[in-house]
């Protein structure tokens, strides 16, 4: 067995363009409480798309339903491959997964105690197939899982150029750091579409900057979808292809980039000044 970072998707014909995504009248309530009301969204293989509106809009409960955290009400969330299409909202979290869909979150959810490596090593797991004896006594079938998902780690810590701190407690870390080790988990779980919650929260300038180089770089080398919820709009406009716009739990915009700075509705509930502010050139 051979693991690489170049993404092979699992028996999926799906080309860039093609609807990898379908999210089609979602309503998710909790008690008097519309956290989503009729969204709707599709997102296409190898694109970066942006979700974005002010704070209680929606955006962290629709990945959620996504990632089979929270079950909405109504509503389909179609996953598309080569095979059957799969409705997300029947499915648990760890189905979901295994169909390729894998997420960082808002608020870190890393082990502290563990090593970098060792917390990215757990992203993989979800694809090894021995059983817990194998894995026990690290024999045959075990030992090769591991050595090939070493390797593959290895790549990743590479590619988020983390190297020096491989071996360092996760708790240790700063936050910009901690984000960056989460995302390498969920790389590991080797995605074909990757959901970022705030990815760049709380970081400088360059850290900011590094973050969204790696983003671009798992986008247009390995192909591997985003969609990400972010509030830095010079970051989301300037790495997204396509922005969809929440505000209390309502879809208000759904574009490119340049249109969504264009729209009216978008600009009185989220951008306001934020529409003139100059953008990041990564």
């Amino acid at each position: 067995m051979t693991v690489t970072m170049q993404r092979q998707l699992n028996g999926s014909t799906l080309n860039p363009g093609d609807v990898q995504l379908q999210v089609e009248d979602v309503h998710l309530r909790f008690g008097g409480v519309a956290a989503l009301a009729g969204v709707g969204l599709q997102v296409l293989q190898s694109e970066i798309i942006a979700i974005i509106g002010p704070n209680g809009a929606g955006k962290t409960s629709l990945l959620n339903c996504i990632s089979g955290l929270y079950r909405p009400q109504k509503g389909s969330i179609l996953l598309h491959n080569s095979g059957p299409v799969h409705d997300l909202t029947k499915l648990p979290p760890h189905k979901i997964a295994g169909l390729g869909v894998a997420r960082s979150f808002q608020n870190i959810e890393l082990f502290k105690h563990m090593s970098v490596l060792d917390n990215i090593m757990s992203g993989c797991h979800i694809h090894m197939q021995s059983n817990v004896l194998a894995g026990a006594l690290y024999w045959g079938r075990a030992q090769k899982e591991e050595i090939a998902y070493r390797m593959f780690v290895e790549e990743i810590i590479d590619l988020l150029e983390i190297e020096a701190i491989r071996k360092k407690t996760v708790g240790s870390l700063s936050y910009g750091l901690q984000k960056r080790v989460e995302m390498g988990r969920a790389l590991a779980m080797q995605p074909a579409l990757l959901l970022l919650d705030e990815p760049m929260a709380g970081m400088n300038s360059e850290e900011k900057e590094d973050m969204a180089r790696f983003i671009l770089d798992v986008n247009e080398e390995h192909g591997v979808t985003v969609v990400l919820i972010e509030h830095d709009m010079g970051v989301v406009m300037d790495i997204s292809d396509h922005v969809v716009v929440l505000d209390f739990g309502r879809k208000i915009g759904d574009g490119d980039p340049a249109a969504v700075r264009q729209n009216e509705e978008v600009i009185r509930a989220y951008l306001g000044e934020e529409l003139h502010a100059p953008l990041h050139k990564m």
